[in-house]
């Protein structure tokens, strides 16, 4: 190799030994004589002195290097003088003697700077994408990513699991979003679909007797992006024959545990993780992947609504809609300013407006509230005991600020939850440090797309319904719930997975009821319901978001933070500048015109 050691692994143990070295050049200081250079490379950083005395020619070498130009450095590893030791680096104690150096390829000036965690526009970083990655942070996350994909395989493997790739080109099936087609030159007119999920293809695995099967699979989705989404994403894909929903919950939290204590080990985790019913979680905080780091609960206030004379309230109650509320810590002083931004997020999310009331701290206690000590537009229509009375059922103290919606319940859940994120993060309530992990079960099997007018799968159509609840899809599909699971942490969601369907009878009828016609349901699912008549075994699975599970242990914002080379918020890829045009040959080959919009 062109070295022999990296530059952040010497430390006073190798002063006086000879080494080569070869990175980048990562700071330049010219003190007059003494030239010193910290060069970078994959593993840290290291203090290298070129003196003009020591070797004229070296010296020379340097006076020429500049930032990001690569160089290879030879010399003695010595301490640093007294008084000069860098604390800051791992390699703080030792200064390398420089006796021999080369510049292997010099560097343009980048547009950005790579040795600072400054600011950049994320479209120039996307640009040059291969600079960014040079940056420490993204340097760190990379690194993550691999120590946690790593850890993931490791911890299967001993379990038991077999690792199995599954194909790329596929046929086009239905998984809940548009998929990526591919023209095929061999059959004109005939297209293969890039997967969304090896969903059916694990399945066909557990008919196939392999039991227990995983893969870091590649999956595509062609729908619009966000911040933790991308056109081209990384999951675990995992299936297990003959297992129940709890044999998988237990796994995934063992995985989880193991996991984040190996690879975050500074970090605080809350388990036993949680487990919450799908109609707990949006009755408790309005959504079904509730950030559990604060405890901030959605409270129904309905009863006591009923009998108040302040018309909103008594008029939604008496409609049969719900009101219900939460409170914000610490916030009823806020400004008419900060009231109006909250009304305004709450009327975008399609609500009537919001009720506040505030409770002035100089009270000194809720049961020592006087009528001007309560602040809101509903205080001259509300007794102080019905204040206080909400108050107690919200949590809420005097010093705070009660928030309540009035209308529709699914509306009202929504809205509240939006809120409840909101009040989080201005009140910075969730510790950055903790990593606070749950399953969300109990999922309606599926839901009515009155738009449509039919019925849609709330998982995907390959779930199958609770035991006790399968009789009911004939007459109240509504009310059938799946053996549906969901794992969520800090307020995304990371993994879902079902126990699946595994007889052809029942398959049939799922797809019957979601519309398909028996010709339909043959073309597109053949395969697998003649696959579940050569005795399938009763099986189940989970998918997780590799690319999301690393964004929330790095503390990201967005999983492009994650993955090396992403593309943008408009799925583009600004490195190689695609999606691009292909040639007339090219389309010719594949049998393809392209149609002029007008």
């Amino acid at each position: 190799m062109l070295k022999t050691h990296s530059c952040g692994e010497l430390n006073k143990k190798h002063v006086g030994a000879e080494v080569t070295l070869a990175g980048w050049v990562d700071r330049r200081r010219d003190h007059g004589g003494l030239i010193f250079i910290d060069i970078r490379d994959r593993d840290g950083i290291v203090q290298v002195v070129f003196n003009p005395e020591t070797s004229p020619q070296c010296h020379q070498v340097a006076n020429e290097m500049r930032s990001e130009y690569v160089v290879r450095v030879s010399g003695e590893v010595a301490s640093r003088p007294a008084g000069t030791e860098n604390s800051k680096l791992a390699t703080g104690e030792i200064e390398v003697i420089a006796r021999k150096a080369e510049i292997l390829n010099p560097s343009k000036t980048p547009p950005f700077y790579i040795n600072e965690d400054n600011e950049v526009d994320e479209s120039l970083r996307l640009r040059y994408r291969y600079l960014d990655l040079r940056r420490p942070r993204m340097r760190e996350n990379l690194l993550l990513r691999h120590q946690t994909v790593k850890y993931i395989r490791n911890f299967l493997d001993a379990k038991g699991f077999m690792e199995v790739e599954t194909p790329i080109l596929i046929k086009s099936t239905p998984e809940g979003a548009r998929d990526y087609l591919v023209p095929s030159r061999l059959y004109p007119g005939k297209f293969y679909a890039l997967p969304q999920s090896p969903q059916q293809l694990k399945q066909l695995l557990m008919v196939a007797g392999v039991e227990k099967y995983y893969q870091i699979a590649r999956c595509f989705r062609d729908e619009d992006t966000r911040a933790d989404r991308q056109p081209e994403f990384t999951q675990l894909d995992l299936e297990m024959s003959f297992v129940e929903e709890e044999d998988i919950l237990v796994l995934f939290e063992e995985l989880f545990t193991s996991m984040v204590e190996a690879v975050k080990p500074d970090s605080e985790l809350i388990k036993p993780f949680p487990r919450l019913t799908y109609a707990e979680a949006v009755e408790r905080y309005g959504t079904d992947k509730p950030d559990l780091r604060y405890s901030l609960e959605i409270r129904d206030l309905t009863d006591i609504a009923a009998q108040c004379d302040f018309s909103v309230f008594r008029s939604a109650a008496d409609r049969g809609d719900k009101v219900k509320g939460l409170y914000a810590p610490g916030c009823a002083e806020y400004s008419r300013s900060q009231l109006d931004g909250l009304n305004k997020l709450v009327r975008s999310l399609g609500a009537g407006g919001l009720v506040t009331i505030s409770l002035s701290a100089s009270a000194g206690s809720l049961g020592e509230l006087t009528a001007d000590k309560v602040k809101s537009v509903a205080a001259k229509y509300l007794t102080l005991d019905e204040v206080e009375e909400m108050a107690r059922r919200l949590g809420a103290d005097v010093g705070d600020l009660l928030l309540i919606v009035a209308g529709k319940p699914d509306l009202v859940n929504t809205v509240l939850g939006e809120l409840r994120q909101e009040i989080g993060r201005r009140l910075e309530l969730a510790d950055s440090h903790c990593f606070a992990f749950a399953f969300v079960h109990d999922f309606p099997l599926l839901y009515r797309n009155e738009k449509e007018g039919r019925w849609e799968p709330m998982h995907h159509p390959f779930t199958a319904p609770r035991d006790e609840d399968a009789a009911l899809l004939d007459t109240a599909p509504e009310k059938v719930r799946g053996k549906h699971y969901d794992i969520i942490c800090n307020g995304y969601e990371i993994g879902g997975g079902s126990i699946r369907i595994h007889t052809a009878e029942l398959q049939k009828k799922i797809f019957r009821l979601l519309g398909y016609g028996d010709q339909e349901i043959e073309e597109r699912f053949g395969h697998l319901l003649e696959a579940f008549d050569y005795g399938a075994p009763p099986h189940g699975g989970i998918a997780l978001g590799i690319d999301r599970v690393v964004m929330l242990l790095a503390g990201e914002e967005t999983i492009r933070e994650v993955i090396a080379f992403p593309k943008t918020q408009e799925a583009a890829d600004l490195t190689f500048k695609a999606p691009a045009p292909v040639t007339e040959e090219q389309l010719t080959e594949l049998h393809l015109r392209l149609r002029e919009e007008k």
